[in-house]
């Protein structure tokens, strides 16, 4: 790293250096949603070149005085409405040709929120804001590489899912184990064996029982549970492993 920082240093020294300060940056916003029964992913329909109307990543140009990390939640809202939400840095793509105007590279970020809790205002260039079941999402053209990016950001959820708990912003306050296995079937896309995952699940000790039941359901009112915060985000930031 030294070496290349010298190797500009003394490239800053004449016109030549500018070649490598030609290029723009952005960032791309991979936000799924759960609304209790399937995992889905925003999309923005552009109403500007490049790709006017096209469905797309929400995502922007990176202003050269902002920060990477920072600017996640500020163009999300630009875009979207949607605000102060927690961002994974994913990949970044740099195909030369990714963009039609230039060389942009881009940083990947993605985050999972209940669908139920946030509402969608498109703004500036977002014509549109829509919920998109990832199937149908992908059967979509998406505006410059977006549909690889989606399903990079869905490979790291799912991959996530099995060395850290997920489901506290998700679900609501008490849950049955029927419904957190929903939230896992949809982020695995797969059918689950309903008795080896209560095992496995409640083995992870981040999950309390309750002394309530289900109301209001046409079969036998299941238990409840709650997440165990302590023991939550202990795994979180430790991990585990839970093969399903």
């Amino acid at each position: 790293m030294g070496v290349s920082f010298l190797y500009l240093q003394k490239k800053s020294l004449n016109k030549d250096a500018k070649h490598y300060f030609t290029f723009a940056l952005s960032i791309d916003c991979v936000v799924f949603g759960f609304d209790g029964k399937d995992l889905k992913i925003l999309l923005i329909e552009r109403n500007e070149i490049p790709y006017a109307n096209h469905w797309a990543l929400p995502g922007d140009l990176l202003d050269p005085k902002d920060d990477l990390n920072n600017s996640v939640n500020i163009i999300l809202k630009n875009l979207t409405g949607l605000s102060n939400l927690f961002f994974e840095q994913v990949e970044t793509f740099g195909e030369i040709n990714r963009h039609p105007q230039g060389r942009v590279i881009t940083t990947s970020y993605f985050t999972v929120v209940n669908q139920n809790k946030y509402k969608v205002n498109p703004a500036s260039f977002a014509a549109k804001a829509k919920w998109w079941k990832i199937e149908k999402a992908n059967e979509l053209k998406l505006a410059f590489d977006h549909n690889i990016i989606l399903n990079k950001c869905f490979k790291r959820l799912q991959d996530s899912i099995r060395t850290k708990p997920i489901g506290f912003e998700l679900l609501n306050q008490t849950f049955s184990l029927t419904e957190i296995q929903t939230l896992y079937e949809a982020i695995l896309k797969m059918k689950l064996d309903t008795r080896n995952f209560r095992k496995k699940i409640l083995q992870m000790n981040f999950l309390k029982e309750t002394d309530k039941f289900q109301s209001n359901v046409s079969h036998r009112p299941a238990k409840l549970y709650r997440f165990e915060l302590e023991k939550y985000e202990l795994l979180k930031k430790e991990g585990f492993s839970f093969e399903i």
